[in-house]
């Protein structure tokens, strides 16, 4: 007989695991989350929030997204990338990062009603957390996983009470292992992985220091500093990275994973800190400081039976891109809505096994994308003359000759303008962002051909409506207050929705009385003139790719599970065989 019941079993509170924690109970299933700690993230290692993760907020609460601005640096203070030789030190040149090009801040205003922000971990874990505990999740902290055993009815857990010692069993219809780059769940379901860990080595010095002279002028999340054979070690490049603007900051430097383990005393951080700040004589107050590896790891199948695996248990990478507990929060916006249907009769269980059709590509993705752009840094060393195997004292003769007014130091400046803005695939990298379309047996695509990527698929986010993507934002006109709602706010919520415009009201009458039938909630908004929602720029038109009469059925996820061009001969027949194939009824 177990201690606890209950629904679901959440072990680790990190974005993921809170995550699907306040979703869950957001849509009413019961759930416990613990954590072997006895609070949350210490320390603020994620810290980008893209839109795809704000639009995940946004779905949980207008008031959480609000709380998430509130405590985030905005936009515009993250800012341009910038490479120097020290913060004090010369400028070697920077890149308008993080959507805040012109160009790219068009992009991301069209594409969402989301902005992105900054916001540490230490921040996101306690947003998303209380979200969840004041919806309903059972927590407990100091509560350590051990083991589970599965059967066909459900998971029992084995935890230890880490302030007892006392063991304690809870018995759960699902279990999520969000417990981290050294998940036990995701060892102990079996999960194949493909990569390696440990593949670098890095340290992050977390420390307390009025920086404002030397970064006001020149807001940024990142500061690259290029330093040849530093007096402190490493590989010749740090990153002082802004935590709070401009009073909190995270220094990674990196070191030979092939050598010795450094040892990271107070005396070596606060050196380290000085030296790529170039002030010998700050003043810093230091908070913490750290050793991690670099890793290039992904499960190829994110799930066994009834145990779930999200987050960095599933997809182990670099910080670089930002992509980890945006991917996190993502994983369990896709999990939740359809375990919460599973639990709640309304589909079966095979629905299920859609998480890992979809979600399984998008570890691999992001871990090889993470990986590819610390190579891509490669050729910025290259065109400084501080590639691999050079001497410190000719990397700094290299890194001098670009001041030259010859014809080679021409060309190196131009190397090295051609290298920095190549990051671009790195910062500023939209599409990895928002571009993901899921193929699985939760989409129906009824035969029809997926668009091509008419730009570049790593940089520009491009909308389609084609089943498997995510539903196009664009801003639509409440008749009665002219207020705008973005496509996005019209969905999700944990209900499946269908959109139609006039001539479509038979989609809306078919999928009043299948969702009668099935015993689901299905909303239903018809976009036209005189109606309660109004198309006055043209957008929704033209972004759709259906006719005034056809719909798009759109999952809780905000992705399009099916779309009709025009209104069919029988619409009730075919929203029903849809809804059967998606929900595995």
């Amino acid at each position: 007989m177990a201690d606890i019941t209950t629904d679901v079993l959440i072990i680790g509170t990190g974005p993921a695991g809170s995550a699907a924690a306040a979703l869950l109970s957001s849509y009413g299933i019961a759930n416990m989350a613990v954590n072997r700690y006895r609070w949350l993230a210490n320390t603020p290692r994620a810290h980008i929030t893209n839109q795809r993760a704000m639009e995940v907020l946004r779905d949980l609460g207008r008031e959480v997204e609000d709380e998430a601005y509130m405590f985030a640096t905005h936009q515009d203070l993250m800012g341009e990338n910038i490479f120097c030789e020290s913060l004090a030190g010369e400028e070697i040149g920077r890149m308008k990062a993080w959507g805040n090009h012109p160009l790219s801040r068009a992009e991301h205003l069209m594409s969402s009603p989301t902005k992105m922000n900054d916001l540490p971990q230490t921040y996101m874990e306690p947003l998303l957390f209380k979200t969840a505990c004041s919806r309903g999740t059972q927590a407990r902290m100091s509560t350590e996983y051990l083991r589970h055993d599965q059967d066909e009815d459900g998971v029992t857990t084995t935890l230890r009470d880490r302030l007892t010692g006392q063991e304690l069993t809870v018995r759960s219809k699902y279990l999520i292992g969000a417990d981290g780059g050294k998940s036990l769940v995701a060892e102990h379901a079996g999960l194949p992985f493909e990569g390696k860990m440990g593949v670098g080595g890095s340290m992050n010095i977390l420390f307390r220091a009025d920086l404002s002279r030397y970064v006001a002028h020149r807001p940024s999340v990142l500061y690259w500093v290029m330093q040849p054979g530093a007096d402190v070690g490493g590989i010749g490049m740090g990153l002082v990275r802004m935590v709070r603007p401009w009073n909190e900051w995270l220094i990674v430097w990196g070191y030979d994973i092939n050598g010795p383990e450094p040892e990271v005393t107070p005396e070596f951080a606060t050196g380290v800190a000085r030296q790529l700040i170039g002030d010998p004589d700050l003043d810093i107050e230091l908070l913490s400081a750290n050793i991690w590896t670099v890793n290039n790891y992904y499960a190829t199948r994110t799930a066994n039976g009834r145990v779930f695996c999200m987050g960095d248990a599933i997809h182990r990478h670099p910080p670089s891109n930002g992509l980890g507990s945006n991917t996190s929060i993502q994983d369990a916006f896709n999990l939740a809505w359809k375990m919460a249907m599973v639990l709640k009769g309304q589909a079966g269980g095979r629905l299920l096994d859609s998480y890992d059709a979809e979600r399984a590509p998008i570890a691999k993705q992001i871990v090889t994308r993470a990986n590819q752009s610390i190579g891509e840094t490669g050729p910025i060393f290259a065109a400084l003359g501080m590639a691999e195997g050079v001497d410190p004292e000719q990397m700094q003769k290299n890194l001098q000759a670009r001041t030259g007014g010859t014809p080679e130091a021409e060309a190196q400046r131009e190397a090295i303008r051609k290298a920095i803005a190549f990051k671009k695939y790195e910062f500023d990298a939209h599409g990895v962002e928002m571009n993901q379309r899921y193929r699985s047996a939760a989409i129906v695509s009824d035969g029809q051909i997926e668009p091509d990527f008419q730009l570049d698929a790593d940089l520009f986010y491009q909308p389609t409506t084609w089943p498997g993507a995510r539903l196009p934002h664009v801003w639509l006109y409440r008749r009665d207050t002219g207020a705008e709602v973005s496509t996005l706010d019209l969905c999700g919520h944990g209900r499946f929705s269908l959109l139609t415009g006039l001539g479509g009201e038979g989609w809306v009458t078919a999928a009043r009385d299948v969702a009668a039938e099935m015993g689901i909630d299905l909303v239903t908004h018809l976009v036209g003139p005189r109606q309660p929602y109004v198309d006055h720029s043209g957008d929704w038109a033209r972004a759709s790719e259906i006719r005034d009469s056809g719909c798009l059925l759109v999952r809780p996820d905000h992705h399009v599970c099916w779309r009709a061009p025009v209104l069919t001969d029988d619409p009730a027949a075919d929203l029903r065989r849809v809804l059967h194939q998606v929900l595995a009824r």
